[in-house]
């Protein structure tokens, strides 16, 4: 593989400043995001009055635990702009993810934070490995998700070419990359296999391709997988993180020199871990939930921001941010299906709204020719008797899920009392995805 390290001279400044000025600069910023999310948005103001805590009581980086959590429910609860802290006219660019009820949760950008975020995409990028004047080519969706916008605007403000191809049509997707020959790919790792499938199904070598990067993210994935993928395309795989209530791709990014957790960009985001349970801070080292403090955002800042993402902080290498490493799971139900977020009670709701089906069902996930697959088990209802009948309500709620939901689910309509009942808590998940 080509020895995509940086030179010194490549880097930003902050990010080999000591851990001392990095403190100060946090807790400068800090102190002026608590004060700008307390003054403009009135769920933070109500929040920290509640816990008798004001803006001017973080003395230090510590005194932050004293504030509340943020959660995505707050998000929910306030669609669709009611935790934006500048007048909506200011807001230049809205994402958005889906949610529980049906209403997605929804994120405003300022420009300013819109430049702010290709800045940090495009360090993501040239930390991958890639350099001013690559072709980079985007396989993250476009639209209400963050992924490919994010990624696009950070290519270019790096000073890349940007092939913007979005997720799909996969023999297209290995032609542009024969015929434009980008060396720098951004993509989900499950979809970049799929992509791999299609190399071979053409009979071409990936080996040879002109790929030298892959920068992935989305969902979780192995170091199993990243051998895998430099093995077959003879390229670095790496890592980035990001979450559209922080801010999207761009919030921590591996390093290519070292492939050894991701940095994560603590100029803009404070990171804490806490005890999923208590809610208490966790020391450096110790696995449990991330939350971010924004330290920079205007348009939608966000404060003690719990992830529910499961990893532990540790000392920067490579650059000096600390870093976290591969996230091994989360503290709720929640699901990442090539890339979207899914959670049980979404699937629950779509039910509940076809007629024939019970509400008694299970989740099934499994791989497929690389991908990942949801097959949704439900029980017909006792007046759901023919076959015809059953068939006609798994076709509905094939269609709710992906019209509302925004992915593709094989639906097993199974025979009354055949879903698995709990005494407690119900299995709703059944991952029978290969362990790597």
């Amino acid at each position: 593989m080509e020895d995509l390290a940086p030179r010194h001279g490549d880097l930003e400044a902050i990010e080999t400043a000591s851990r001392d000025e990095l403190a100060a600069l946090q807790l400068e910023r800090m102190k002026w995001s608590l004060a700008h999310a307390y003054e403009n948005v009135p769920l933070f103001r109500q929040r920290f009055d509640d816990k008798g805590v004001h803006p001017f009581d973080l003395k230090t980086l510590a005194d932050l635990s004293k504030f509340p959590f943020t959660t995505k429910t707050d998000l929910r609860d306030n669609y669709p702009f009611g935790l934006f802290a500048v007048p909506r006219e200011k807001i230049v660019r809205i994402h958005a993810s889906s949610g529980t009820t049906g209403k997605p949760t929804v994120v405003g950008y300022t420009a300013n934070d819109i430049e702010m975020w290709a800045n940090l995409a495009a360090r993501s990028i040239r930390a991958s490995g890639g350099r001013p004047g690559d072709i980079v080519h985007i396989a993250y969706g476009y639209g209400l998700f963050t992924g490919g916008l994010g990624a696009h605007y950070g290519a270019e403000k790096l000073g890349c070419t940007v092939v913007p191809v979005s997720g799909g049509m996969t023999e297209r997707q290995v032609t542009l990359i024969q015929d434009f020959k980008p060396r720098v790919i951004m993509v989900t790792p499950s979809y970049l296999l799929a992509i791999l499938d299609e190399f071979r199904r053409q009979g071409l070598d990936p080996r040879e391709s002109s790929l030298a990067t892959g920068i992935f993210g989305a969902e979780p994935w192995t170091n199993a997988m990243r051998l895998e993928i430099e093995e077959a395309f003879d390229m670095h795989a790496v890592d980035i993180y990001g979450l559209s209530e922080v801010l999207g791709p761009g919030v921590a990014n591996e390093c290519v020199e070292t492939k050894d957790g991701l940095h994560v960009w603590e100029d803009h985001f404070y990171p804490e871990i806490i005890d999923p349970e208590t809610g208490e801070v966790l020391p450096d080292g110790e696995v449990g939930e991330l939350v971010f403090t924004t330290l920079t955002k205007e348009g939608l800042p966000m404060v003690r921001y719990r992830t529910r993402d499961l990893t532990r902080l540790l000392p920067g290498t490579a650059r000096s941010m600390r870093r976290i490493e591969k996230i091994t799971g989360r503290s709720d139900d929640m699901i990442i299906l090539r890339g979207v977020n899914v959670f049980p009670t979404q699937i629950e709701e779509q039910i509940l709204k076809c007629g024939g089906l019970s509400p008694h069902f299970q989740i099934e996930l499994h791989k497929k020719e690389r991908l990942d697959v949801m097959t949704v088990r439900v029980e017909a209802s006792p007046d759901c008797a023919s076959g015809e009948d059953r068939k006609a309500s798994a076709a509905e709620l094939s269609h709710h899920i992906k019209s509302v939901i925004g992915v593709s689910a094989r639906i097993d309509v199974t025979e009354p009392g055949q879903v698995e009942r709990s005494a407690g808590k119900a299995k709703r998940v059944v991952d029978n995805r290969p362990k790597e």
